[in-house]
């Protein structure tokens, strides 16, 4: 399958953008709908292709910079103080982790395959979990999953509150400190900031433009597409080469997936791992445990209320 997405599936994404946009005021359908993948985008990642050369990482940052946070200084002291500080405004360099300012970075290990050491390279970011828990159990609604299934996080509603970190079976999103409308809000007492994630370029994909690492690749690393034919080239890439695959299953499905000649559990037994440094395990379905289906139906309608009332304040305040 080509690389590129046809016009059809473009317009269909911008087409769930905007539905998404118009909706985002009343989150709670988002946060209740049914995961059904049908429609949805898929990213396959080869990582046998890929050299570690980072071309990616520096598309992803030169296509996002407008989103990234410029936090306002002093950070307001915060009560209670459990709340930490979380500031990469001062490091916005490091590219070897993920960071508000660093939305894909590429993980390195050594493993053995076919009985030789062997480095291998993998571009990681969001998962973009066909059920993701950061969208069901964002408590403002500030999480939200577009028609084509991508999940983002708008950083006009976040507070920074890390609900959507600590639900993330990757610990995917990042905090920055002192940005956010929390600071009109409750500057001692909210989130302390925003929480930033891969939101896969979906401004981008509505103006009919493949994701910027994509395009950046020399080597073809990653093809996207509609997710139920994704599935299919991965698994006939797996039986061409002996090979495994991750992220059709984990945590309900992703659409994410990669393909690798060696199994996911080796992998994972050697990739760093830490904060922003995600890792490989195997992850069950977590919205298919009663207690997070139970939190998202009470949730939906505060978000509703919180998002409604956060674009009322960020449509007030554009309009001054």
């Amino acid at each position: 399958m080509s690389a590129s997405i046809s016009r059809r599936m473009f317009l269909k994404s911008g087409l769930g953008a905007a539905a998404a946009a118009a909706a985002s005021a009343v989150p709670g359908a988002h946060a209740l709908a049914a995961a059904d993948d049908r429609g949805y985008l898929a990213t396959l990642i080869d990582i046998r292709k890929c050299i570690g050369c980072e071309a990616c990482v520096e598309a992803c940052r030169e296509a996002n910079a407008a989103k990234f946070p410029e936090p306002a200084k002093p950070f307001p002291k915060m009560y209670p103080p459990r709340v930490k500080v979380s500031d990469w405004s001062e490091k916005r360099d490091v590219s070897d982790r993920l960071t508000p300012y660093n939305w894909l970075f590429i993980q390195h290990t050594t493993v053995k395959l076919n009985g030789e050491d062997t480095e291998l390279t993998l571009p990681r970011r969001c998962m973009h979990c066909v059920n993701p828990p950061c969208v069901k159990l964002c408590p403002w609604g500030s999480a939200k999953q577009l028609e084509n299934g991508i999940s983002r996080i708008d950083a006009d509603i976040c507070l920074g509150g890390s609900k959507c970190k600590n639900v993330c079976p990757w610990d995917i999103p990042q905090r920055q400190t002192g940005v956010g409308l929390y600071l009109k809000l409750l500057p001692s007492l909210a989130g302390n900031g925003v929480m930033y994630k891969c939101d896969r370029c979906y401004d981008r994909i509505a103006r009919g433009e493949q994701p910027a690492c994509i395009d950046a690749c020399p080597e073809g690393v990653q093809t996207i597409g509609p997710r139920k034919d994704i599935i299919a080239q991965a698994h006939a890439i797996a039986k061409e080469i002996g090979g495994y695959i991750y992220g059709e299953t984990e945590n309900g499905g992703t659409s994410t997936l990669y393909v690798s000649p060696v199994p996911f559990e080796e992998l994972n037994r050697a990739i760093p791992k830490g904060d922003g440094v995600p890792h490989l395990d195997p992850v069950h379905d977590a919205m298919a445990d009663a207690n997070n289906l139970a939190t998202a139906m009470v949730i939906a309608p505060v978000a509703g209320i919180a998002a409604a009332a956060a674009q009322f304040l960020k449509t007030r305040r554009r309009a001054k």
